[in-house]
This record gives C-alpha cells, sequence and structure tokens, in this order.
C-alpha cells in the first residue's frame, strides 16, 4: 500500500508541477514581447512563433526558462539579422543568465535599464551596429563571467565602474569609437600573483580590481594614454589600433587621433555590489520520510483542492488580462515615455538641414500638392536660385513619436543621402523641427511624374514608344544593379512599382523609395494595433515582413514591373486577375509571345521582346536560387537590346513624336 502511495503521490507532484508551469511572470512575458516590438524587420522570420497573447514563452525561439518553466533564464537569437532597437523593458527579465544576441543589425543605444539583471553572467552584444555610451551602471552586473560588445559604433569613455565586475573573466570591446584612457587605476603598489594577474587594493578603481580578467581586447578604438601595467600581460595585439602612447605597437595615424582627448577620466569611488540575492534554486524538495506518509497524504488531500482552486483563479485573472494588453509601442495616457535615445550627431553631419520657413516659402505656403496618403502629404516647390524638389511631409502627430522614431527617421535619412546614381532619386535633405512638429524629406524633383501615371494614362498622345520603354526598362535595370551590388550594405526598394519611378524631364527613370517611410507611421499609435472587445489583441502589422526587403524580392518585382511596361497591364485587376499569372501562358509560348505586348504599341522589335520576356522569366521564377543577380540581369539588357531611334523611326510614327519634343 505504501509503495503505491507513495508513486501516486510522486506522479501527482510531477503533474501539478505541469499545470503550474504556464507561470512565467507576466512582467517578464511583457519584457520579450517589447523586445519583438522593437524589432522592425525579421528577414529570417525567427520569431514568429512568439505568439502575443497565449503561447507559452518558454517555447519560444530562443528563450530558455527553468525546469518548472517559471522564469527565463536566457535569451539567445545570435547571427539572425534583426533589425531594430533594444527594448529597455528587457531588464525585467529578473533571473536572466544569459543575454545573446550577437551578429544581428540591432541600433540604437544600449538602455541602462540591463544593468538590472542581477543574475547575468553572459552579455553578448558583439557586431552588431548599436551606438552611445556604455552605460555605468553595467558595473552593477555583478556575477557577469562575460561581457562582448565589440564590432559596433559605441562611443564615450570607458567606464571605471566595469572594475567592479570581479568576477568578469573576459571583455571584449574592440572595433568601437571609444575615447580617453584605460580606467585601470593602476599603481606601482600593485603586486602580481601566480597568474601575471594583478591584485586590487581597496582603494583601486577601474580594471586593475578585476583580478579574473583572463581575455580583453581594447583594439582599434581611440583609445589614448598609455596601456596600464596591471594590464601589461595582456597580448600586445588587444590595444592595437588605438591612439596609444607606445613604440612597439600599430596605432592610427596622428591625423585620425586628433580628436581623441588625452585628458584622464576622473576617480570615482566605487561602492562594493550586493551579493545577497541567492542564486536560483527549484522550488521542489525531494519526498519525505516514509514515517511522514500519512501526514503527507493528508497534505497532499488539501493541497489538490488548493491548487485547482488557484489554477481556475489564474485562468480567470488572465482573461480579465487580456483586455489590458500593454503594447510596448503606444503610450497610454500614464505611461510616458521616459527612454533616452541616443541621436548621433555625427550621422547627419553631411545631410543639408532645411528650415520649415524656406521650405514653405519654396512650396508657396505648402500650397502646391502634388501628391498625398493617408502616410505622408508630397509638395513641389522651387528654391529660390536653386532647383525644383519635392518635399515629402510625414503625417504623425507630436504625441505619437517616440525616442525610437526619431532614431529610425536619422537612420533613414542616412541610409537614402549615401545613394548617388543618375536612376536613383536624390536626397537633397531633410527638415526636423518640434515647433510646429515636422519631418520631411526634400527630394530632387522628377517633372514628368511616375511610370503609372504614363503607363495606364488613356489620354491620346500620353502613351511612350517601344523605344522608350526600352529605356526605361534598362535605367531601372542601372538603377537596382547600383543598389544591390555598388553600395554597401546593399539597399532594396521597400515596393517596386511603377509608383516608385520617376521620371525626369528627358524621361530618366529615378528610383525613389517613398514606402519605407509608411514603417515610421506603423510604429506610431493610430497604427500600432487595438484591443477588441472580446479581449483579443489585433496583430501588430509590421510591413516590413510582408514587403520584399531583400534584393531576391527586388529581382522578383522587377520581373513584374518589366510585364508592366511592355503589357500596359497593371500587376493586378479585378477582372483580370494578376498580371504573372495572366503572361505565364505567353511567356511559355514564343510564338504567341506578341500578345503580351501593349495593344496601343503598333510597332516594336521581336528581338527586344525575346530578350525582355527571357529576363522575366528568370525574375518570377518561383525558385529563388535560380535568380540571376541585378548585375546580369542589366548586362543581358544592355548589350541585346538596341534603344538607338533610328531603328523605329522608320515605322513608328509616335517615335517621330518623341524625338521633336526632345529636340
Amino acid at each position: 500500500m505504501k509503495p503505491r502511495t507513495s508513486l501516486w503521490f510522486l506522479s501527482l507532484i510531477y503533474t501539478l508541477s505541469l499545470v503550474a508551469s504556464d507561470t512565467v511572470p507576466s512582467n517578464e512575458v511583457w519584457a520579450l514581447r517589447s523586445f519583438k516590438e522593437a524589432v522592425y524587420e525579421d528577414l529570417y522570420q525567427v520569431l514568429s512563433n512568439w505568439d502575443t497573447v497565449e503561447a507559452d514563452p518558454c517555447n519560444w525561439f530562443g528563450v530558455t526558462c527553468t525546469m518548472v518553466r517559471d522564469h527565463v533564464i536566457k535569451l539567445n537569437i545570435s547571427g539572425s539579422s534583426l533589425k531594430g532597437f533594444l527594448a529597455p523593458e528587457l531588464g525585467q527579465l529578473t533571473y536572466l543568465q544569459e543575454l545573446i544576441l550577437h551578429g544581428n543589425n540591432l541600433i540604437g543605444t544600449i538602455p541602462r535599464e540591463l544593468s538590472e539583471l542581477k543574475y547575468l553572467r553572459v552579455f553578448d552584444l558583439g557586431m552588431n551596429q548599436l551606438t552611445g555610451p556604455i552605460p555605468p551602471e553595467f558595473g552593477n552586473l555583478s556575477r557577469v563571467v562575460k561581457i562582448n560588445l565589440q564590432s559596433n559604433g559605441l562611443t564615450g569613455r570607458l567606464p571605471p565602474e566595469l572594475g567592479n565586475l570581479i568576477f568578469l573573466q573576459e571583455l571584449r570591446l574592440d572595433r568601437n569609437r571609444l575615447q580617453g584612457p584605460i580606467p585601470a587605476g593602476d599603481s606601482s603598489n600593485f603586486a602580481s600573483n601566480m597568474h601575471g594577474m594583478y591584485a586590487s587594493k581597496e582603494n583601486a578603481t577601474g580594471f586593475c580590481r578585476s583580478s579574473q580578467l583572463k581575455v580583453a581586447d581594447f583594439s582599434y578604438n581611440f583609445l589614448v594614454g598609455s596601456i596600464p601595467k596591471c594590464l601589461e600581460y595582456l597580448p600586445r595585439l588587444s590595444f592595437q589600433g588605438n591612439c596609444i602612447q607606445s613604440q612597439d605597437l600599430k596605432q592610427r595615424p596622428s591625423l585620425q587621433c586628433a580628436g581623441a582627448s588625452p585628458a584622464s577620466a576622473k576617480s570615482q569611488p566605487v561602492v562594493n555590489p550586493s551579493h545577497q540575492p541567492a542564486e536560483y534554486v527549484s522550488k521542489h524538495h525531494g519526498a519525505s520520510k516514509p514515517v511522514w506518509l500519512l501526514a503527507l497524504e493528508i497534505v497532499t488531500g488539501t493541497m489538490v483542492g488548493s491548487l485547482f482552486l488557484v489554477a481556475v483563479l489564474a485562468a480567470l485573472q488572465r482573461c480579465n488580462k487580456k483586455s489590458s494588453i500593454i503594447i510596448p509601442w503606444k503610450k497610454s495616457g500614464s505611461q510616458k515615455d521616459h527612454t533616452a535615445v541616443y541621436i548621433d550627431p555625427e550621422m547627419l553631419k553631411d545631410v543639408r538641414r532645411y528650415s520649415r520657413q524656406e521650405l514653405e516659402v519654396a512650396c508657396e505656403d505648402f500650397s502646391n500638392i502634388i501628391g498625398s496618403s493617408p502616410d505622408s502629404v508630397v509638395y513641389k516647390g522651387t528654391m529660390k536660385g536653386g532647383p525644383e524638389i519635392a518635399v515629402i511631409s510625414l503625417c504623425i502627430k507630436e504625441e505619437h513619436w517616440t525616442g525610437y522614431l526619431e532614431l529610425y527617421f536619422q537612420r533613414e535619412v542616412a541610409d537614402l543621402a549615401r545613394l548617388n546614381h543618375e536612376n536613383i532619386g536624390k536626397l537633397l535633405g531633410y527638415c526636423r523641427e518640434d515647433t510646429p512638429f515636422t519631418r520631411m524629406l526634400v527630394f530632387d524633383y522628377a517633372s514628368n511624374g511616375t511610370l503609372h501615371d504614363h503607363l495606364h494614362c488613356y489620354e491620346e498622345g500620353c502613351q511612350f514608344s517601344w523605344t522608350r520603354r526600352m529605356k526605361i526598362a534598362i535605367g531601372i535595370a542601372r538603377g537596382l544593379k547600383y543598389l544591390h551590388t555598388e553600395v554597401e550594405p546593399p539597399f532594396t526598394i521597400s515596393e517596386l512599382n511603377s509608383s516608385a519611378v520617376y521620371l525626369t524631364e528627358e524621361f530618366s527613370p529615378k528610383l525613389v523609395d517613398f514606402e519605407s517611410w509608411k514603417t515610421i507611421l506603423e510604429r506610431s499609435e493610430k497604427n500600432s494595433g487595438s484591443i477588441g472587445s472580446q479581449g483579443a489583441i489585433c496583430v501588430l502589422p509590421n510591413s516590413l515582413e510582408a514587403r520584399h526587403l531583400d534584393t531576391e524580392g527586388n529581382i522578383f518585382a522587377f520581373g513584374v514591373l518589366l510585364l508592366e511596361l511592355i503589357s500596359g497591364r497593371p500587376p493586378y485587376c479585378k477582372d483580370k486577375g494578376y498580371l504573372v499569372d495572366w503572361a505565364k501562358y505567353y511567356l511559355e509560348r514564343p510564338d504567341e509571345m506578341s500578345s503580351l505586348v501593349d495593344p496601343e504599341l503598333k510597332h516594336f522589335r521581336h528581338e527586344d521582346l525575346k530578350v525582355i520576356c527571357e529576363v522575366i522569366t528568370l525574375c518570377i521564377n518561383p525558385d529563388k536560387t535560380a535568380h540571376p543577380s541585378m548585375r546580369e540581369l542589366c548586362s543581358m539588357l544592355e548589350n541585346r537590346i538596341d534603344t538607338s531611334v533610328s531603328v523605329e523611326l522608320k515605322s513608328s510614327s509616335l517615335a517621330w513624336a518623341e524625338l521633336a519634343l526632345l529636340s
């Protein structure tokens, strides 16, 4: 009887532990949701199973929980090309031991809230695009063993508080933009131990307190001064590529070190971190001795009833909480945006900043509207003594604008400003003012509207000849080749279609990526999701996941655009469905290929059509691995299509008319 009762008791305890497993605290679940919402591009969909409401977070990709599944202890999502920010809410993962986000494309600053992770042992944010200073509060990570912040864009001085990390064994800070001296607190009184380390004095500050430090890399920054004696046991390569005074180390040229300040960092008193929190242990203990079996059976009966009651109450509480889920990107009336986001003044130093007043004058009091959408308004203007401009104004209220969005705006401006090609729309500058709240982009104006306007114009005289269409096709291909192969990192058009192709006075195509700004608006409150009457949360929109953001997506879209260019049909219409589906029949039958050509075109070259159809077939191939690069596609069009007007003048009156207009 006793053995059977014991087995029954143990199985009951195990079952109850499973029932109670879905008890990850709400603040930890909210922290993970906040992390996902701060990611605006998930190229490989690694966060696709991070359900925003129901699923157990312990089953989410990259998340590891305790044995009883009641706390998150590890977040490891490395090498996943995530683009976004580090959510400060991650600091609420109280029992987190490892935070590994190595090899992504995270931007923004490192939130000081991460210093609240008292149990953290591994902290790896290496190989991202993080900027700003290292928070001095990180000196409170009393249990950390490894810190890796290499290959980012971190600035400022090394905080001496890092010397408080007495268990730190590995520190990698190489390939950043850190300045100032290495805060070692070095003196001649330090005695080395048998491993070549230096024992710290009570009044020491900086890295000389880190007696466990075995690996450290400070190379390729802008550090000045000399190598502290207490760190001379490290390999000399750990200090190269700086502005350090050393004869035997390869340092930066003096010109690069001109801005690095040699002033020493001020010493600050070190406060010993608290070590009172005990290590987290399982709540369940081993079975008691058989002498207490009778008492345990009585207690177990009581526990069963109590736990079922608790489970019912918890379920009810969860249902009630559904209607009050906080969306991290959405600010409520009682919740203000206290997150300090570092805006790098160097990022936009070479981009012209226009005042609202001068744009208002240029655009005739913003009355000359040439386009609009729910997200933006486009104005035409003329700068005094300068070029014609197109001004895009984002439609967003100041109360919906956050520090994250400001940083994203800044990054996009910097990204667009680096583009310089005859077939890419030129960003001339931007406008950022707070009174009244203004965020605008200023582009060089293309006077002939969009390709969409001309292809789907049904008035007499607005059709293009075959030769002009071929020139436009080659121009678009050249622009994409530049974006994909000549820009580092590659740049892609968010929504490549005929509306993204603007035409100059000579009908030369220019690609303009206006649609990328929808992302900013979709992160604002008015589009960030809502709570239904039944407590179900709407999925937060993430257009970046649905759009073609990679080069393969652009190549497919280019094939569709070529189809639209030669056929004059839109990519989709209710009556005839998708253009690609309609075209496949003719693409597979060379004898009927001419049926793809716009019926308004009385003359076209069959040799050109074969090349265009060959390129289209390659682009729309469902197997992405079979897609050639834009360099190859552009070469096919340039080398095999004759765009000389003389070829068509003999037979096309439309070509004669176009030539007369241009002359």
